[in-house]
Parts: C-alpha cells; sequence; structure tokens
C-alpha cells in the first residue's frame, strides 16, 4: 500500500501582517494537492497563541473543502470541550453535506489550561465537558427531537453521512480510550502507546463495541523538501525551530506525543529528526523503503516559512515524489 499523503497547514506566523496572503496560499496549496492526488489536508485547533495558530478550524475547513473537490479535509484536533454542543453538531452537519463526506473530526481535549480560561470552560470539568459533547453530537446527528440540559431541541440538516460523519476520538489518557469504547467511536491516540491501547481493548470487550483504532506511525516526521537540504536547514530551518520549541513548550510533563521535539537548536532539530528536510530522491526512499511510514507529511508553511519556499516544496513533492508512490 502506498502512503497516506498528508499536507498539513496550521498557518503559524510569528508575523501577523502577511496572515491574509499565508490563507490565500494555503486555499491555493489545498486545491493544487487536491487535482495532483495528494490524500488528506490536516488542520488543528490552538488559541491564545499570539503567532494564529489556526484559531477558527471549523471556518477554515469550510474553506478547504469549497476550494477542492476530492481530498479528505482532517481536523486534529478540534477542542471539541470549548464549543457549544448544538452549534457543533449544525457545523459539522452543514461542513459534512458540503465536502460529500470528506471531512474527518479527531475530537481532543487540549493540553491549555489558557485556552479553557479563553473561553470560560472549566479546565477541571473538561473530561465531563468532552462527554457531553460528543454524546449530543451522536444524538443529534440522527436527526430526530431529543432532550437536552432539560428541554427538547431538533438540529437540522442531518449529516450527508450516515450514521454520522467521521468523527474519532483522541487523546493519551486511559479516559480517552475508556471513551472511545463506550461510545463505539474509533479511537486515535497521540503516540504509539501499545499499553494504551490494549487497555482499550479491553474496555471495547467490557462494552462489547467494536475496537477500532487509528494510530500515527512508529517515527512520525514531518516533511519540507529542497533539492539542497543544506542550505535550506540553514535559510529555513529557524521556522521549523519556530512551531517545534512553541509546541513543545506547551506540553506538560510526561505528556506524549507523536511530533513532539526536544530540540534546542537548529542543530539538534536536524539531528532529531521529528522535523527534516530532505531532496525528492530522499523522500522517495523513506516512502519506499522497509521502513516506510504509513503516511507521509508535507508542512510548507512551517513556523512562517516563506510562502513561496512553501510553493517550492511542494512543487517537489507533486512532480518528483507522488508520481513514484503509484
Amino acid at each position: 500500500m502506498p502512503p497516506v499523503t498528508v499536507l498539513r497547514l496550521n498557518l503559524v506566523d510569528p508575523d501577523p501582517s502577511a496572515a491574509a496572503a499565508r490563507y490565500r496560499a494555503a486555499l491555493e496549496m489545498a486545491a493544487y494537492a487536491d487535482a495532483r492526488g495528494v490524500t488528506c489536508v490536516q488542520t488543528e485547533e490552538h488559541h491564545a497563541t499570539g503567532d494564529g495558530w489556526m484559531p477558527a478550524p471549523l471556518a477554515f475547513a469550510g474553506a478547504l473543502l469549497g476550494a477542492t473537490r476530492r481530498i479528505a479535509v482532517t481536523l486534529s484536533a478540534l477542542l471539541t470541550p470549548l464549543h457549544d454542543p448544538l452549534r457543533l453538531a449544525e457545523d459539522l452537519a452543514v461542513l459534512d453535506l458540503l465536502g460529500g463526506g470528506r471531512l474527518i473530526t479527531v475530537a481532543g481535549l487540549g493540553y491549555r489550561p489558557r485556552e479553557y480560561a479563553a473561553f470560560g470552560k472549566d479546565w477541571a470539568g473538561r473530561g465531563a465537558l468532552q462527554d457531553e459533547v460528543l454524546q449530543t453530537l451522536l444524538t443529534a446527528w440522527r436527526g430526530e427531537p431529543f432532550r437536552y440540559r432539560g428541554r427538547t431541541v431538533h438540529v437540522t440538516p442531518r449529516p450527508y453521512t450516515r450514521p454520522h460523519p467521521p468523527l474519532l476520538v483522541g487523546g493519551a489518557s486511559r479516559a480517552a480510550a475508556r471513551r472511545a469504547a463506550r461510545l463505539e467511536l474509533p479511537f486515535f491516540p497521540s503516540a504509539r502507546l501499545p499499553e494504551l491501547l490494549a487497555y482499550h481493548r479491553e474496555r471495547c470487550a467490557a462494552y462489547g463495541t467494536e475496537c477500532r483504532v487509528q494510530q500515527p506511525d512508529a517515527r512520525t516526521c514531518l516533511l519540507h523538501l529542497s533539492e539542497d537540504p543544506a542550505r535550506a536547514w540553514e535559510r529555513y530551518g529557524p521556522h521549523l525551530l519556530y512551531e517545534a520549541r512553541t509546541y513543545a513548550s506547551w506540553q506538560p510533563a510526561g505528556a506524549r506525543s507523536a511530533v513532539r521535539s526536544a530540540a534546542r537548536d537548529v542543530a539538534e532539530l536536524r539531528a532529531e529528526g521529528v522535523y527534516r528536510i530532505v531532496t525528492p530522491q530522499e523522500c522517495r526512499q523513506l516512502a519506499q523503503g522497509p521502513d516506510a511510514p504509513g503516511s507521509l507529511i508535507l508542512h510548507p508553511l512551517c513556523g512562517g516559512m516563506p510562502v513561496d519556499e512553501g510553493w517550492r516544496s511542494l512543487r517537489l513533492f507533486t512532480d518528483e515524489v507522488l508520481p513514484a508512490l503509484g
């Protein structure tokens, strides 16, 4: 099986004056990738970052779905406890209709109390909030009136996908594994965690539910393509480092993530291998080698990367790597 190909777009940019051009470029890149056979475009949700790290993934997903025709659009992850459950049911139903079932949502709790404070949400009660929103989504999408917080409500329109739009439960905790098993939703752990998957299987057996898991590669890396990686690291490595260090600074002690970096400078980031700048030939070898990952994640606008350089990376990928993947 050829690897899944992913275009990651989170629109991070320390320079806010460039935001409009960066958003336009992101939509153009998605349309370009869609026309050339890239499998998926992925975005995420964060708030109170100061650098524009995708705060409005539903609006962005709608724009992506409108700009494309075939490619899947993945929200990984959507911080579902921060959303009003009924409004989220409506929004995701409409996006599912617009995309003909192409939207995939990974429901996550997040790991930053600051984001909950920004929306007046209870960080300590985030598990209960997640239970409520997920159960509300599944009930609302049946298309029938139901009781919600003491009143009868009816959410329309019904989604395109039956019985409901693609929805996964993300996380790295036993609570997330239990929640996925109880609701019979696919489990999406944030890293390769064999002991957690074993626990998830136990809970599925206990609940009598189907056990479905989608997990990241054992070694996940974010890719940028260049004909001259050494020069690209020198010129553009600081953009990769900016994102890596920002993301790492949010992680609580003991957090487990497939793309967490411990690098303190560009040299350490390059040696570490979470973020990689490779030639097209090296990318082909990575995809076709004995330890080939299940997905190739291209990150052309990483950390405020200049748009022109992002386009060079994307075109190298679509022109010189995709045709070799079959």
